[in-house]
């Protein structure tokens, strides 16, 4: 078994290549054994899919505890490297959350700037700060946790008059904190995604679309790497497609 060090170089690395890093998200044992059957390099596990599994709402509908427990049956089931969405950090201190995660298994961190238990978008400033917080955490444990950063500024319902602009603020500051990929939710259209690639060198991460996996106005994997994106996500888009064929695969069980 490698090491956390090891598996969080790994992880970073499929950052840095030629062609984005597609991570399926996971939420239980089998789901992260069948994606790594699949072919998948590294795993990302979604606060969505997993706190469905535990009879949770998203948004930190569960607690930090149960959160790290199943992130830890996660990454104990699997030798590939995981990255965990720890939704806007549970209120925890950002460098307890570092040490934390990395003691459930998990190399990567997914950190969003809505505070769920307090309704509200966190400042630019104040997210920044809480991404630093959790980096000198990772370093005092001396593991590279990769950090995602992201924005739901494209997202809120927060009055916010420029978009793109809050956007490429929050993304700039999140770059400085020491975040290695920045996760601006929610893009609304292929000029919008190439206004943020061309203000940030830090790789940048898109969700895919709910249709048919496709990402904004249909952009297929070849056409992301061209402009320039380096990791491709789907939030809860897998379990919610098996049960979607649910009653399709047991029609002639009834």
């Amino acid at each position: 078994m490698t090491s956390l060090s090891e598996r969080a170089e790994s992880l970073l690395a499929l950052h840095h290549r030629s062609t984005p890093v597609v991570l399926p998200t996971v939420w239980d044992v089998w789901s992260a054994q069948a994606a790594v059957s699949a072919g998948f390099e590294a795993l990302t596990i979604g606060s969505h899919p997993l706190a469905n599994a535990v009879g949770a709402a998203d948004g930190e509908g569960m607690s930090l505890d149960q959160a790290l427990e199943g992130i830890a049956r996660i990454t104990a089931s699997v030798e590939v490297p995981v990255s965990a969405d720890m939704e806007s950090g549970y209120g925890a201190d950002p460098a307890e959350l570092a040490g934390r995660v990395l003691e459930a298994g998990a190399v990567g961190l997914n950190i969003e700037d809505t505070v769920h238990s307090e309704g509200r978008l966190r400042g630019a400033e104040e997210h920044a700060d809480y991404i630093a917080g959790i980096r000198r955490g990772a370093d005092a444990a001396g593991v590279h946790l990769v950090i995602n950063g992201r924005t739901d500024v494209f997202s809120t319902d927060e009055e916010i008059p420029d978009r793109l602009a809050e956007a490429i603020t929050r993304l700039t500051l999140l770059e400085k904190a020491g975040a290695d990929s920045l996760y601006p939710v929610g893009v609304p259209d292929v000029a919008t995604l190439e206004a943020l690639l061309a203000a940030v060198s830090t790789p940048l991460n898109v969700t895919a679309h709910p249709v048919n996996g496709a990402i904004p106005d249909g952009l297929d994997l070849a056409r992301l790497t061209e402009l320039g994106v380096r990791r491709v996500s789907y939030g809860p888009l897998l379990q919610a497609a098996l049960a979607d064929h649910l009653a399709e695969v047991t029609k002639a069980w009834r």
